[in-house]
């Protein structure tokens, strides 16, 4: 019988025995950015689309070829239809978010963080998907190039918690509006030589934002691109300092780092400091984390003048990474326990022991498509069952039963009253230190 239809093109089922990895991703994740004084924020999966062509740049590859965007008929009360886009990114909803709750009416900086899917209709391949998912974080309301470190340090320390090791900082500062405006004259007259060989949308961004061809995946446009000048060249003297300060703080954090000044990042919210961890582990999509700052994003979306930063990595690439680094991942859970019952009696007795344990945080299984005792043992070995017991109308009569460790093969004489949820659970507790212990010899 053929399945009626597939999953789409771009996305991928993650199956239970895969989930783990994105476990310890996910987790990490939480865990690194509370304990740098970040809180969880959650937004809408989809906007409106106009939200993404402000804060995101109607010259970029995002807006021009990526988004899937829908348009929502309205009732008939003749109202105007409604364009809605599903999120390419998280900085945009999640400024929106932060403005329209008031967030920034309270003490600051605000900082918040996020693990969400995010669409763009790309072409697939290794670490790049149409779906995708993305550990963020974002700071409102400092200026100061401490912010900028302080943002690095976290993306660093949450690298390093995974145990990713072959990766590099790159950082760059892209200026402001006022020291980019002479900076795009220079590039403009670099580009408008050479404007024939430049594709289609490269051309167009030449008249709107030519920094963006600095950006461009043709290879044809990145050969042109390659002696272009450099912003550096023109920062005015407050990105300047700006930029020097940060150098500064990273080497006083012992934070290595290289400037890289053909880094712009691909979205137009940016501003001075724009930074990107690359790993050599995964081949051209080396880029695991970007980020920078974007102090004029919350004032374009209609709120105040608020400075702000942040940076975005894709689950994905990381879990990639881990996997060809040979990184552990948080272990899956393992069944604790497996009673087999011999009969309908010691069903209704197994039936009441499993939910006991259940309620004690232990995962017990028992036996639900009616197999023989044989094929509920092999059962409890193809799970991974860590003990076994057989139930049957001697145990219940004696009170007691034999707890079979499944990896050795070693049977415990267990009491099945009302102390053996404490007995078992000491039984468990110390093969697991047992294994620790082994495991540190």
């Amino acid at each position: 019988m053929a399945l009626i239809t597939q999953k789409p093109k771009g996305t991928q089922d993650v199956k239970p025995e895969e989930a783990y990895k994105w476990h310890t991703v996910e987790k990490l994740a939480a865990d690194t950015a509370e304990s740098y004084g970040f809180k969880e924020i959650r937004f809408p999966t989809f906007e409106n689309t106009k939200l993404f062509n402000r804060s995101v740049g109607d010259t970029t590859d995002v807006v021009q070829k990526e988004m899937y965007s829908v348009t929502a008929k309205s009732a008939a009360n003749g109202k105007d239809p409604d364009d809605f886009t599903l999120r390419p990114e998280g900085t945009a909803g999640a400024a929106r978010a932060v403005i329209e709750n008031g967030m920034l009416n309270d003490a600051l900086p605000q900082k918040v963080y996020y693990v969400i899917s995010c669409f763009r209709h790309e072409k697939p391949q290794a670490g790049r998907l149409r779906e995708f998912h993305q550990f963020g974080a974002e700071m409102y309301g400092s200026a100061l190039p401490s912010a900028d470190a302080d943002m690095i340090a976290m993306a660093k320390t949450y690298i390093c918690r995974l145990g990713i090791k072959d990766v590099e900082l790159n950082i760059n500062s892209i200026g402001c509006p006022k020291c980019r405006a002479e900076y795009h004259k220079e590039l403009k007259n670099y580009f408008e030589g050479r404007k024939d060989e430049l594709c289609g949308t490269c051309r167009e961004r030449l008249e709107k934002n030519p920094m963006r061809i600095l950006d461009c995946k043709s290879p044809i446009c990145q050969d042109i691109a390659k002696d272009a000048p450099i912003i550096l060249d023109y920062l005015c003297e407050e990105c300047s300092d700006h930029f020097e300060k940060l150098k500064k703080m990273l080497k006083a954090m012992s934070i290595e780092y290289t400037v890289n000044p053909k880094i712009v990042r691909g979205l137009d919210y940016y501003t001075k400091t724009v930074f990107e961890f690359v790993s050599t582990h995964i081949g051209a999509q080396g880029t695991i984390c970007g980020g920078g700052r974007y102090d004029g994003l919350i004032e374009e979306l209609g709120g105040n003048s608020v400075p702000a930063l942040g940076f975005a990595m894709g689950l994905e690439r990381l879990i990639m990474t881990m996997e060809n680094e040979g990184c552990d991942f948080e272990q899956p859970k393992r069944c604790s326990l497996y009673i087999a019952a011999m009969d309908d009696s010691a069903l209704e007795k197994t039936v009441v022991m499993v939910k006991k344990l259940r309620d004690e945080g232990f995962w017990a299984e028992y036996d639900l498509a009616g197999r023989g005792l044989k094929a509920q043992m092999k059962y409890a070995n193809k799970i991974g069952a860590e003990f076994a017991l057989v139930l049957g109308s001697n145990e219940i009569e004696s009170g007691k039963a034999m707890l079979k460790d499944m990896e050795t093969g070693e049977q415990t004489e267990i009491s099945l009253g009302d102390k053996f949820i404490d007995n078992f659970s000491n039984i468990a507790v110390a093969k697991m230190f047992s294994n620790v212990l082994e495991d540190m010899t």
